[in-house]
C-alpha cells in the first residue's frame, strides 16, 4: 500500500516536471519571428562631446524597445569596430563587446549605456571618432550609430609645478588635474588662443608672475572640463563651481591679463595681501564670469581694471579691502541664478577680521571708479562701504564718477554724475532660465552716451573693438559700446 502510493506521487511529480520542461522548450517558440518583428531605439546616434585623450568620457545610454506582445530574442549586439575605437558599452549590467541571445520581453525595453577613452591622435586639432553598435534580430541587422571627437591635451596632473620662466603655446589645451602652481620668481606666459580647461577642484596658483596676452580674435580661455551638458539646454560650461580659482599669492606681482576669459570656478580671481605701492595686477579686454563664491577679491593690492566685464557670483562680484585701484569701463552685474544671495554686487572695505577673529585694518589708499555700472538682481542695493576707524591706517578714499550704480543714492563728494537705483538695460539677462547673458547695453538702455569722454579717450576701444569715440551720442557707460543689431 505504502509502494502504491509512493509510485503515485512519482507519477504526478514526473508529469509536472514534464509540463515544467515543455513549456521551456517551448519558450524559443513564443518569440516573434519574421523580419517584421525588429527593434525601436530612442535614438539613431549618441554623440559625445569633445573627450580629451586618454581621459575616459562621461556615460551615455540609449534605450532598445520591443514594441510586439510576444518576445524578441536579439541573436547579437556587438560593436563594430570591437575595442579598436575605444567605445565601451554595457548592455542592462552586463559591460562587452559582443552579447549573444538577449531576450527583451513583451513591450518592454532595455539599457544600453556607452563610454569612450580616445587615443592620442597625433594632431593639434579634435578628431571625429565613428562606431556602432550593431542589433542583429531575426535576420536583420540594425544601428545606432556612435560619434565622439578626440582632442589630444597637454596633461598638468600632481601639481605641476612651474620653477622657471615657461611659455605656453595655444598648440594644444591644457588639462589642469589637482594644480598648477607658477613658482615664485618665474614667469609663464600664455601666447594668445591658449586654453587652459581646470578638473574639478583644480587651482592655477600664482606666486611668480603670470603674462597672458590674448586677442580679440584669439583670446585665452581658462574654465572647467566638462564639454558636456547636464540637460539639453544647459551645458556645464554655464555652470558655476566647476573647478576651484586663480590665487595670486603674497609674492606675486605684474600680472597681466588681457582679452582673458575666466568663468565658472568656486571663486573667479583671488589676490593676496601684497605692497600697495607696486603693481599686483593690469587686467584689460576680459571676461571673469560665474563662480559660486567672490568673483574677483583683493586685500592689499595695486589693480587696474579697464573694459572688463565681472559678472555672475553667488557672493560679491568685486571686493576690494585696502590698497589702491583704478577701474575704468568695467561693468560690474550680478544676476546671479544658481542660488540666493545677500552680498552686494561690489564691496569696499579698510578692514578685514582675520582667522584670528581680530580686525585688521588696511587703508584704502584709492578705490576710482570712472564710467562703470554697478548693477544687480538685489533689491537692497549693489554697493556696500565698510568703513571702519582706527589708527592712522583708517584711510578710506573713494571716488565714483559717470557712474551707473544700482543702490539707493548718496549725495556726497565721492560720487559725481551718477546714475542711481536703476538697472541700465541689457541684451541677455538670464531670463526664462537660460542663463545666458549679454551684458551689452540694448536700445533703450539708460547708460547709452552718459560715459565722460575724458576717460573714454585712454580707452577709445571697448572690450569687443567697438569704438566708443565714434558714437555721435558720445561714449557709453560699461565695458560695452551699444552697437545695432541686425534685428533692430
Amino acid at each position: 500500500m505504502i509502494m502504491k502510493k509512493g509510485l503515485i506521487f512519482v507519477s504526478i511529480l514526473l508529469a509536472v516536471l514534464s509540463q515544467l520542461v515543455t513549456g521551456c522548450d517551448g519558450m524559443d517558440e513564443n518569440y516573434a519571428t519574421g523580419s517584421n518583428y525588429n527593434l525601436r531605439f530612442s535614438t539613431d546616434t549618441v554623440s559625445f562631446d569633445t573627450i580629451f585623450s586618454t581621459i575616459g568620457s562621461t556615460t551615455k545610454q540609449f534605450m532598445v524597445y520591443n514594441i510586439f506582445d510576444k518576445p524578441l530574442n536579439i541573436q547579437s549586439i556587438e560593436l563594430a569596430q570591437g575595442e579598436k575605437k575605444g567605445f565601451r558599452i554595457n548592455v542592462d549590467g552586463l559591460k562587452g563587446t559582443n552579447f549573444q541571445d538577449v531576450e527583451v520581453r513583451p513591450n518592454d525595453s532595455l539599457y544600453v549605456f556607452i563610454e569612450v577613452t580616445v587615443n592620442p591622435n597625433g594632431t593639434n586639432q579634435p578628431l571625429l571618432i565613428e562606431d556602432s553598435v550593431i542589433f542583429t534580430t531575426n535576420g536583420v541587422r540594425q544601428a545606432v550609430k556612435l560619434q565622439a571627437f578626440g582632442q589630444d591635451v597637454v596633461l598638468c596632473k600632481g601639481g605641476t609645478i612651474l620653477a622657471k620662466d615657461t611659455l605656453l603655446t595655444s598648440k594644444q589645451p591644457y588639462l589642469v588635474y589637482d594644480s598648477l602652481v607658477i613658482a615664485k620668481d618665474a614667469t609663464v606666459t600664455l601666447e594668445q588662443g591658449t586654453r587652459i580647461f581646470m578638473h574639478d577642484k583644480a587651482n592655477l596658483i600664482v606666486r611668480g608672475t603670470l603674462i597672458a596676452k590674448g586677442t580679440r580674435t584669439a583670446p585665452i580661455i581658462i574654465r572647467g572640463d566638462r564639454l558636456d551638458k547636464l540637460l539639453d539646454n544647459l551645458p556645464y560650461d554655464l555652470i558655476p563651481d566647476q573647478w576651484g580659482g586663480i590665487y595670486f599669492a603674497t609674492t606675486s606681482y605684474g600680472n597681466i591679463l588681457d582679452h582673458v576669459v575666466v568663468r565658472n570656478g568656486s571663486s573667479g580671481i583671488t589676490m593676496m595681501q601684497a605692497d600697495p605701492e607696486k603693481s599686483k595686477l593690469i587686467i584689460g579686454n576680459s571676461q571673469i564670469t560665474n563662480s559660486d563664491g567672490y568673483l574677483f577679491s583683493a586685500v592689499n593690492c595695486n589693480i587696474e581694471a579697464y573694459n572688463t566685464e565681472f559678472s555672475n557670483s553667488g557672493e560679491a562680484v568685486v571686493m576690494l579691502v585696502g590698497g589702491r585701484y583704478s577701474f575704468t569701463h568695467c561693468t560690474l552685474a550680478n544676476n546671479f541664478a544658481f542660488g540666493a544671495r545677500t552680498v552686494p554686487t561690489l564691496i569696499l572695505s579698510n578692514n578685514l577680521t582675520n582667522a584670528e577673529n581680530k580686525v585688521v585694518l588696511y587703508p584704502l589708499q584709492k578705490a576710482d571708479f570712472q564710467n562703470c555700472i554697478i548693477d544687480g538682481n538685489l533689491s537692497t542695493g549693489e554697493l556696500a562701504l565698510y568703513y571702519q576707524q582706527g589708527t592712522s591706517q583708517d584711510a578710506f578714499s573713494y571716488q565714483f564718477t559717470n557712474c551707473l550704480i544700482k543702490s539707493k543714492e548718496e549725495a556726497n563728494v565721492h560720487f559725481t554724475d551718477i546714475l542711481w537705483g536703476t538697472s541700465p538695460g541689457y541684451r541677455l539677462s538670464g531670463e526664462a532660465g537660460d542663463y545666458r547673458y549679454d551684458f551689452r547695453p540694448d536700445s533703450t538702455s539708460i547708460v547709452r552716451g552718459k560715459a565722460a569722454r575724458s576717460f573714454s579717450v585712454k580707452y577709445p576701444l571697448d572690450r569687443f573693438g567697438v569704438n566708443r569715440l565714434n558714437d555721435s551720442d558720445g561714449p557709453d557707460i560699461g565695458a560695452y559700446e551699444y552697437i545695432r543689431e541686425a534685428n533692430e
